[in-house]
This record gives structure tokens, sequence and C-alpha cells, in this order.
């Protein structure tokens, strides 16, 4: 596998990250068959897993740390936290109280002293960032973080960060973690190009669109059940349908899967460092691996591009990000007295 270096840190990745978010309850209970999959793409040549405290509530960084006994040193690690992990309203977001607490409980789980990255999982309108960047920068100089990153932060939110960072002498974000694939290449526009003009590593998730771009949810056939009732709304969404049923045919005339193409697709950009992969059984893994050395060539491309513009999203994904300021609709209404004034 060929490695690539993840942003300016000078650490070594390889094009695909294993993603951890379908390793317990959430996904798959089995923790031997769990850590058999992660061994599986540790042998394959993948050196870079991602996990977050979050996901299964903390089972999938215990079932991580389990796998990577005795193996710890040849991996890149990376945790995230931000989001709820219990009812206290302080178990959550990116204060310097949370993060702190947040991490330990990972480095515990993971049975590490140290991770290789450490993410803001979210954005946090109601944090400072200089708040967050310094309890980051302690933890990075204290030794139990190596270097930091974000996800799913707005061009905005990663230029500000960006420039705090500066002025303040703090640790930068080195990396942010969007969503891309096909169906959703929003972040073409602005996030891309500032993140590859402050050097920072892009490791992509949801290249296959949470399930859309392996080709076994097609229009006219009855959505999967299980996912569906977990509120997956975008595997009903007729716009991103109607553009994989497209799709497919690209595919099929460059001899290659629909899920080959679209994780090929997804390291294509100059601009993407990694895109995560989310197996949640060795079947699922085994396939993602025998594409690993797809690569598109131009007329592929070219055609993707006239279905789906660059720069633009069919539909939005349900796990995404959606700023407040779009989100809440007191933010984007005036009061009932300032609309009849004016």
């Amino acid at each position: 596998m060929k490695y690539r270096t993840l942003g300016r840190t000078g650490i070594k990745v390889s094009p695909y990250c294993l993603g951890a978010m379908m390793f317990g309850v959430v996904g798959n209970p089995d923790h031997d068959d769990s850590v058999r999959i992660i061994h599986k793409a540790l042998d394959a040549g993948i050196n870079f897993v991602d996990t977050a405290d979050v996901y299964s509530r903390g089972e999938s960084e215990e079932i991580v740390g389990k796998a990577l006994k005795g193996r710890r040193d040849k991996v890149v690690l990376a945790t995230k936290a931000h989001l709820p992990m219990g009812d206290d309203p302080n178990q959550q977001g990116n204060s310097r109280r949370w993060l702190v607490r947040a991490l330990e409980d990972s480095l515990r789980r993971l049975q590490t002293d140290h991770v290789d990255l450490f993410q803001i999982h979210r954005p946090a309108p109601d944090t400072d960032v200089e708040e967050t960047l310094s309890a980051l920068t302690d933890l990075v100089r204290a030794g139990k973080v190596r270097t930091i990153g974000a996800s799913t932060f707005p061009a905005s939110d990663i230029v500000e960060a960006q420039w705090v960072a500066e002025r303040r002498g703090l640790e930068r974000f080195r990396t942010e973690q969007p969503p891309y694939s096909i169906l959703n290449r929003g972040i073409e526009r602005e996030v891309l190009p500032v993140c590859e003009r402050y050097g920072m590593g892009t490791m992509v998730w949801s290249p296959l669109a949470q399930g859309l771009l392996t080709g076994r949810y097609r229009k006219g056939q009855q959505t999967d059940s299980r996912r569906a009732s977990r509120g997956f709304k975008h595997l009903t969404d007729e716009r991103r349908l109607d553009a994989v049923e497209q799709l497919i045919p690209v595919a099929q005339d460059a001899g290659m899967s629909l899920t080959h193409m679209a994780m090929a697709f997804a390291i294509a950009h100059p601009g993407v460092t990694s895109a995560i992969i989310g197996p949640r059984t060795m079947d699922h893994l085994n396939d993602l691996l025998a594409g690993a050395e797809t690569a598109l060539n131009d007329e592929v491309l070219d055609r993707i591009d006239a279905i789906v513009p660059p720069g633009t999203d069919i539909g939005m994904l349900d796990m995404a990000y959606n700023p407040p300021a779009v989100g809440q609709a007191r933010l984007r209404r005036r009061l009932p007295d300032e609309r009849s004034a004016a």
C-alpha cells in the first residue's frame, strides 16, 4: 500500500483509514469478530484507525484497544470527543473541562498512554475556540496527544481556528474530517481548498454516502428496514437515488463495482489524504480491500462530474453538521414585531 503524508505532520498514513464506528452494539457487537476485522485491515497495510468516544458509548474504543495490543506502535490511532457521553450537560462539548476528562476516558478504554490524533468531533458555537485550542495544546505538551484535528468544521471556522492558534501561540488543527463522496461534493468549494492552503491533512468520512454508493439501495426497491428505522432518511431521497441509477452504468462501463468507483473517487482528490471505511463484517472489509488499487481515468471522472457537478451536494447526509444559523429557525427569522415594523 502506498502511504501518504498527513498534512504537514510528517506522519505517514494509508489512503484507507479504518473507521471503527461499526464496532460495538451499534454495528457488530461481537468483540472477537471485530478484532479479527481490525487485524485483517492492519495485515493488509492499513495503518490508520479512527474511532470516537461516542461510538457505542465507548465500546468501540474498548474493542480497538483490545485489537491493538502488541501492535500499537505501528498504528496511527485517532479518536474524537465532543458529542454527549452522559446526561450531565458538561459531559459533552469543546470546553477544557470536558476535553481533558474525555481524553483520559478514551486513553483508558484504548489501553494506551497517548493518541496520535485527537479530534474535535463537531464545532461548538457556544465555546471560544481559544478555550478549546488552549486545552488541546496542554494535552499535546503533556505527551498524551501527538497532534490535533477537527471534524465537519465549516471553512470559516477552520480559518478562525488557524488565526487564533497563530496569534496565541497555540497548537493548530492539523487535520479536518469532513463528509465527502460522489453525492456530497460541497467541501470541494471551500473546505478542501482551505485545508490545502493551511497544510492540513483531510480524512473524509462516508465515501459510500452511508451505503447508497454500494448499489444495495435502488430506486423502486424496498429500503433496508433496519437502517430506515434508525432514521436514515437519505436512503429514500429520490434525488440521491436518481443519481445512483445514473452512476451504476458508469461503473459498469469502466469494469468496476459502484463501491470501488466511489472509494477511488474519494481518494482521487489531491486535497484528500485518506478515506474512512467502516466495515461491519469481514465480507465488507474484503470487498473494500479488493478495490484498494482502483484508479479512475479522466473519462470516468468527467462522466461523474456530469451527473454530480463539482462542489455540489445532492441532498444531505443524516449525520452531517448543520450550523445553528441554518438549523435554528430563531436565528434566521426576525421577531414578529420586527417583521411588522419592516
